[in-house]
């Protein structure tokens, strides 16, 4: 479906986030190839290429909660983007940045009064320039911990934003995905090479198309989330309950973007079929499946794979733009099925926090196995390469994610032991960009200066491959027909979606 945006007023200026206006639809497809509810680019909402993202809600005003100090901690993030980029894996198993500078890279400055206090001003800025209700971020180093949450959790309520809130959170569902097929891998049930129609049927091309390449998002496959059919489908009737089959069907419609391994696009539908491989290979429903294998032995007792729209209490309320009419709207229950092993997952901070180095650092699989997932590939953007599920941003190892009223980004800097995690109500975007993004980014341009999350807001006119129905380049960008549509995959160009053409994953 097609949606005009009213023109959003200007902005002031800033020199956390960036002033080139950008509408939403055209940000999100040009994202669509690299992410669904969040990962490498930027790629996880819709809107109309033509024109800027309607303004949100007045700024919230920030309430803090408490600064503690605390022992080493986690992180993780993502985010999305589409490219042709192709060549050897490179990356370390170590996860050592491709772009940040030498010397004094992966350190984290200490947690001052000063460095506090710069944090405060940072977080409150980009929430009242890009209109956030609500944001939770936590920054945890082996020295100290900052720990916040700002703004409000419910705008109608006036409920304020709790570090304790679940979270819906896109894209970063494929870090979970991609981890249950690794230990399907360290057990001998699945072969990374192996071609994914040896484990599911029916898939064009299965036989050229190997685990590796769905993974590392390099399959060709045209993305579900792009197709307009499914953008009207979902955006009409937001509680609508899809089966992965029906997802998969939107893009098999659609010949191949490229040859198996060519190129580098953001792909919901990747996901996907790696969720149906864990159900064949596992024996058991993906939930199922991921709460054994993943989250149980990760001791994330706060993180689920819903099979339904519920909520686990306490969680913020979601606002979107990605309606109909543009307007703003609660998508707080919306179902979530149309994103599954994509972009469902729902998690909090303490989960992220802790997820995020055991994902950078494979605490569940084998050396080995954990090394090939490090082996991140170009993605088309300076500093950022993505691996079997998580993307390299500039040393920070993770993913981000969009799903249609929420966005995250959780990433770990090895080098610092420094995790961060950024949880917002929100994935209205600003002048282009995914506001995760931006708070990531005026975070680590504060924190860690040598490596700063980055992620440009999308181009115009570029279509992507991510979740989103029309866009090429992110997964949670609009479809190239200017439809809007939920995101849930990451984006590497300043969104992070899961969704279909205008909504990231």
């Amino acid at each position: 479906m097609t949606k005009t945006r009213r023109p959003r007023p200007a902005a002031s200026r800033s020199a956390v986030l960036p002033r080139s206006a950008v509408s939403r639809s055209a940000r999100r497809a040009t994202a669509a190839a690299l992410a669904l509810t969040g990962l490498l680019a930027a790629a996880a909402c819709s809107g109309d290429p033509q024109s800027a993202r309607q303004v949100g809600d007045p700024a919230v005003t920030a309430e803090p909660v408490a600064i503690s100090p605390a022992a080493p901690g986690l992180g993780a993030g993502s985010a999305s983007a589409s490219a042709s980029a192709s060549g050897a894996h490179s990356g370390s198993a170590s996860g050592a940045a491709s772009g940040s500078a030498s010397g004094s890279a992966g350190v984290v400055l200490p947690l001052t009064s000063d460095v506090i206090n710069r944090l405060d001003t940072a977080i409150e800025q980009v929430m009242s320039q890009a209109s956030v209700p609500g944001v939770i971020v936590g920054l945890t180093t082996p020295d100290g911990s900052y720990q916040r949450a700002f703004g409000q959790a419910d705008k109608v309520a006036g409920t304020p934003m709790s570090a304790d809130m679940n979270m819906r959170i896109g894209s970063e569902t494929k870090t979970f995905t991609a981890t249950a097929v690794l230990r399907l891998v360290d057990q001998g049930k699945v072969g990374l090479d192996d071609p994914i129609s040896k484990y599911v049927d029916g898939v064009p091309g299965g036989d050229g198309i190997t685990v590796r390449q769905l993974g590392e998002m390099r399959s060709g496959l045209f993305p579900y989330s792009s197709d307009p059919d499914f953008v009207n489908a979902l955006i009409t009737d937001p509680n609508r309950v899809f089966t992965p089959d029906q997802l998969l069907a939107y893009g098999y419609k659609h010949p191949a973007n490229f040859p198996p391994g060519s190129r580098f696009e953001y792909s919901n539908s990747n996901y996907i079929l790696l969720g149906k491989l864990i159900e064949k290979v596992g024996g058991q429903p993906a939930a199922q499946f991921l709460k054994q294998q993943v989250f149980t032995p990760a001791t994330l007792n706060g993180t689920v794979l819903p099979v339904d729209a519920t909520f686990p209490d306490p969680h913020a309320r979601g606002y979107t733009d990605q309606t109909p009419t543009g307007a703003t709207a609660d998508a707080t229950d919306w179902n979530p099925s149309w994103a599954w092993t994509a972009g469902a997952v729902v998690s909090n901070l303490a989960d992220l926090q802790s997820w995020a180095k055991s994902l950078a650092t494979g605490t569940l699989l084998n050396p080995a196995t954990q090394a090939e997932r490090l082996k991140t590939l170009p993605t088309g953007e300076s500093g950022v390469g993505y691996g079997f599920g998580l993307f390299d941003n500039n040393g920070w190892i993770g993913h981000n994610g969009s799903l249609p009223g929420y966005e995250t980004v959780t990433v770990y800097l090895p080098q610092s032991q420094a995790t961060l995690v950024v949880l917002l109500n929100t994935d209205v975007s600003y002048q282009g960009s995914e506001p995760s993004s931006l708070f990531a980014q005026a975070i680590t341009q504060i924190v860690s200066p040598n490596n700063v999350y980055s992620i440009p807001p999308m181009a115009t006119g570029s279509p992507s491959a991510s979740t989103s129905p029309s866009a090429s380049v992110s997964p949670s960008s609009p479809s190239a027909s200017q439809s809007a549509a939920p995101t849930t995959s990451p984006t590497v160009s300043g969104t992070a979606s899961n969704s279909p053409a205008s909504v990231p994953a």
